[in-house]
């Protein structure tokens, strides 16, 4: 049967005149609401209002509209069944063969920093939702469409198949249709409950964002979900593999933690050399690479402030992997745009937006959720704890400062060495944190002496 009568009602406007004057230019009938019948009459395209096919006024500053049986009645009732079609006949419930939603814009509302309750509450789509449903249960018979990206796509298979959609056509979209309302109610629902770690269920859906080059390994697939691009952009390279993005969330929530101009250098997430500088990026690269000059070769380099090409130049001597900040002087992008194999990627502002987020990771049957550790010690917290008789100096504290920052991001058993602004030593992921000892204290060698030492737990033993 062809495709009779469409229901329009969108937010998001993209191709929607083109969209329903290719509908009307088809012999569709179009019925809409409030502010998209507007815009289509505006356009030219011949528009019934909704309340005026039901009769029904809408109420409420627009709350109501289409929550009336003639819309609901239109949409599910099943053709070629006899008792549905006596019902509609009864009521006077024409077939409705097309409908054309998008939802309040809520997700993007509560992204506001500044966004109210009351806000968010508006943004909260009711009819839209409903009537998306009805026609995607009904997908046998009725077309519905969540994305202007399909518009094009129905219009032409109309053309091919005496004006209607394909049935393989409509089950595909009754399943996007279905995927996109369960992640609306998803974010509405973790955003009216604040406490996610503890709450009895823990909704979660995520767009695809990009398929990964590969996974830990090259046979093993990897996806990346979400919206990884509203913090990162990649400027330069090859596609992110499932390490990669790792890599740069260690990166990130480490550099996070500093506000001097601060480099630092990463292996497998691990932090294998920091340093912090007053002004000069390459006085800070020269501290962190002097912690160990093996391990930085195909690394990852973060840094907190703009790329010059200074420093540009001195890291292009060694071969990296990726090199992360918050921009990049002209020059010095293009030059290190010249390497093919090294990945570019500019941490945007946002980011510790996204470091403030509650950490999650799989389980055997589900997930574990727990909330970031965003705290910083400060000289307060140092001073107040001392446990020796001599006082630490000024110059000490700093010093326990900075290792601590960067030892909350080494894998534990996790020891650093540090004086002035620099790591000197680190030892990570030792079983035995007496060994990571040693093996920082081996790597710092002589320039361990006048350090501090942070460690990421207590010793258990007197050794």
């Amino acid at each position: 049967m062809p495709i009779q009568r469409a229901l329009l009602s969108v937010s998001d406007k993209t191709g929607l005149l083109d969209f329903a004057q290719g509908l009307a230019a088809r012999g569709v009938e179009i019925l809409s609401t409030g502010g998209t019948a507007k815009f289509l009459a505006e356009g030219g395209v011949p528009v019934c209002d909704v309340s005026a096919y039901t009769g029904f006024p809408e109420l409420f500053d627009g709350r109501v509209k289409t929550l009336h049986p003639k819309v609901h009645g239109g949409l599910l009732q099943r053709r070629g069944h006899k008792q549905d079609e006596a019902d509609a006949a009864k009521h006077e419930i024409p077939c409705i063969d097309l409908v054309a939603i998008n939802l309040y814009p809520f997700e993007q509302t509560v992204a506001k920093k500044d966004v109210t309750l009351e806000e968010a509450i508006e943004n909260i789509d009711i009819g839209g939702p409903s009537m998306l449903r009805s026609a995607a249960k009904n997908h046998k018979s009725v077309t519905v469409l969540c994305d202007p990206e399909d518009y094009q796509g129905v219009l032409t298979e109309m053309d091919e198949h005496d004006g209607d959609s394909t049935l393989a056509t409509r089950e595909r979209l009754a399943w996007k249709v279905f995927h996109r309302t369960s992640q609306y109610d998803a974010a509405i629902a973790n955003f009216l409950n604040k406490e996610q770690v503890t709450q009895k269920t823990f909704n979660i859906s995520l767009p695809l964002c990009c398929e990964l080059r590969y996974g830990d390994n090259p046979h093993q697939a990897a996806s990346l979900y979400g919206n990884f691009g509203d913090y990162f952009a990649k400027l330069h390279g090859k596609d992110l593999s499932y390490t990669n993005v790792l890599d740069i969330q260690g990166a990130a929530g480490l550099i996070n933690e500093f506000r001097r101009p601060t480099l630092a250098i990463l292996k497998h997430t691990n932090p294998c050399g920091v340093g912090s500088a007053e002004e000069d990026l390459r006085e800070a690269w020269q501290k962190a690479f002097e912690t160990d000059k093996q391990a930085p070769f195909g690394g990852v380099i973060v840094i907190n402030r703009s790329m010059p090409l200074s420093l540009a130049r001195v890291i292009s001597e060694i071969f990296t992997d990726i090199i992360i900040a918050p921009d990049f002087d002209a020059d010095a992008r293009a030059h290190l745009q010249k390497k093919k194999n090294l990945r570019l990627i500019q941490m945007l502002p946002t980011v510790s937006e996204a470091l403030s987020e509650p950490i999650i990771r799989s389980a055997p049957g589900g997930l574990m959720v727990m909330d970031p550790d965003p705290r910083a010690l400060g000289l307060e917290d140092l001073e107040n704890k001392v446990r020796t008789k001599r006082p630490p100096t000024r110059e000490e504290l700093e010093a326990m400062r900075f290792a601590w920052r960067v030892v909350k991001h080494v894998k534990s058993n996790a020891i650093v060495f540090a004086k002035g602004g620099a790591t000197v030593g680190v030892g990570a992921g030792q079983m035995n944190r007496v060994q990571s000892v040693r093996l920082a204290a081996w790597q710092a060698g002589e320039r361990a002496r006048g350090s501090v030492l942070a460690s990421d737990a207590f010793f258990p033993f007197a050794d």
